[in-house]
């Protein structure tokens, strides 16, 4: 069994509703996510996220984290990365702001 402690709350911030497909393995589910509103207890054992249907919109989270959707875009709630990461990696070509 699973806890809540390892699924995703997604909270929409933006002032527009925003469509997330969350894809588990080979299950899709869609769900509308009105302004101002969150769902829990989501990819609970990782899964993919897309914004309105935008195959550029795809975020991988691992089902534990707390993420924001504002301005189009999916935010960590809680951490030192700013935007959650695609598929492919982070690079900071060496630089360090102070």
């Amino acid at each position: 069994m699973t806890s809540a402690a390892n699924a995703a709350t997604i909270t929409n911030r933006s002032d527009k509703d925003v469509k997330i497909t969350i894809t588990e393995g080979p299950s899709r589910q869609d769900e509308f996510l009105p302004s101002g509103k969150m769902i829990d207890g989501v990819c609970r054992k990782g899964c993919i996220i897309r914004l309105n249907d935008n195959s550029k919109d795809e975020y991988e989270l691992h089902g534990s984290e707390s993420v924001s959707v504002d301005g189009g875009f999916l935010y960590y709630d809680s951490s030192k990365v700013e935007v959650a990461p695609t598929g492919g990696s982070d690079t900071t070509n060496g630089e360090r702001s102070n």
